[in-house]
């Protein structure tokens, strides 16, 4: 017969594994959310970055009117934001 130490050691150890079978499903889910968050955060950065681009370009060239180059500015950071929500959906 087992000692009373020895089954309460097997009942801690029976507990710590059934738990990490129900955590690490969630823990590796958090993990590719937290990955996607980073995409989308990068994939926004340069969207920015390439709207104050095409607004300088356009203004430089100056082929457009300044409203214009406005919403050319507003269409870039839009389909920045379109390719964030195609990483996370």
């Amino acid at each position: 017969m087992k000692t009373l130490e020895t089954r309460c050691r097997l009942w801690v150890i029976a507990q710590i594994a059934f738990a990490a079978l129900f955590l690490l499903p969630g823990i590796v889910f958090a993990t590719e959310q937290s990955q996607q968050r980073q995409q989308g955060r990068a994939v926004n950065q340069a969207a920015k970055q390439e709207g104050r681009s095409t607004k300088q370009d356009c203004r430089a060239t100056n082929q457009k009117s300044n409203s214009q180059c406005r919403q050319d500015k507003r269409d870039t950071k839009q389909e920045g934001r379109q390719e964030k929500r195609d990483i996370k959906y």
